[in-house]
């Protein structure tokens, strides 16, 4: 059964499994600093600045790998300049191997914002065909690869129809451990995105994880995911003068120090954000005829 057929069922807010999050939201700390994997925090790490490293640090938390899909599509419009499929597959077995206590990584996903897709002049759809393709390719190469799927689109209806084309691929996102959702970063504590994670609750697919989601959006939407990273700490101490006991840089843009108290403030916000309200039925709006 397709999820556009479960959502035309009478009775789907039911059987899809409506509950909100019950654990709290896990946060992955997103650092452009690999050599931070020694702290001891959850951490989100690129490749794009791991696979400079010859000697590997090892990790003393468990950790997740960005593919770096952002800077790879909003720099060159494509992944044509980035790793082939089978030199990332590499990358995440070496790293997986080398680093330890890796939880997953993101495929080399297509993410949806418009700018991006003025970049590449291809359409939501395409990028949602592209992303699962990525997600189905680093699984040939490689069935143990800790890859999750992630859905990408602007509006509910067009994560709802990605779920869909999962689906039709075989693979059923309802039994997945793990989803990310791409192309929130920048509207993370807006309505919209409050409406598109509802639906895939409706749909079945409550494990969630939200790229770029940081205290605004998880104080009103964390009830509704299971993890979300960010590093909006850096810009954000890019813009000020560095902690006051703080003496050797003039920003604190690259200071775990700043970052870990930033952190703590997060962790705060996701703690106090208790509210779990029910999840209402799927507006038909969400799916488009």
């Amino acid at each position: 059964m397709t999820l556009s057929t479960l959502l035309a069922a009478p009775d789907a807010t039911t059987a899809s499994g409506t509950a909100a999050c019950a654990e709290p939201v896990r946060f992955f700390l997103g650092t452009h600093q690999p050599h931070w994997l020694r702290m001891g925090v959850p951490l989100f790490v690129s490749d794009r600045r791991l696979r400079r490293y010859r000697r590997l640090p090892r990790a003393a938390a468990p950790w997740a790998l960005d593919s770096g899909g952002f800077t790879e599509l909003s720099q060159y419009g494509s992944w044509d300049t980035g790793p082939t499929p089978a030199q990332y597959a590499a990358r995440v077995r070496r790293y997986r191997a080398e680093v330890g206590r890796l939880e997953w990584a993101a495929p080399q996903d297509w993410m949806c914002e418009p700018f991006i897709l003025a970049k590449t002049g291809l359409t939501v759809t395409r990028h949602q065909d592209l992303t699962i393709d990525s997600v189905q390719r680093l699984r040939d190469l490689d069935a143990e690869l800790p890859v999750i799927e992630v859905v990408q689109g602007r509006t509910p209806a067009d994560y709802l129809r990605c779920a869909d084309r999962y689906l039709k691929r075989g693979i059923d996102l309802s039994r997945s451990p793990l989803v990310g959702v791409g192309s929130v970063c920048r509207r993370q504590s807006t309505t919209q995105v409050g409406d598109i994670l509802t639906a895939l609750h409706q749909a079945g697919i409550t494990r969630l994880h939200a790229f770029g989601f940081k205290t605004l959006g998880l104080a009103r939407w964390g009830h509704l995911l299971t993890s979300a990273d960010s590093m909006a700490w850096s810009a954000q101490a890019r813009r000020q003068p560095a902690l006051p006991d703080c003496h050797t840089h003039r920003t604190c843009a690259n200071c775990s120090r700043y970052a870990l108290r930033w952190r703590d403030r997060v962790l705060t916000t996701i703690a106090a954000a208790t509210r779990q309200p029910a999840l209402f039925d799927i507006n038909p709006a969400w799916w488009p005829a």
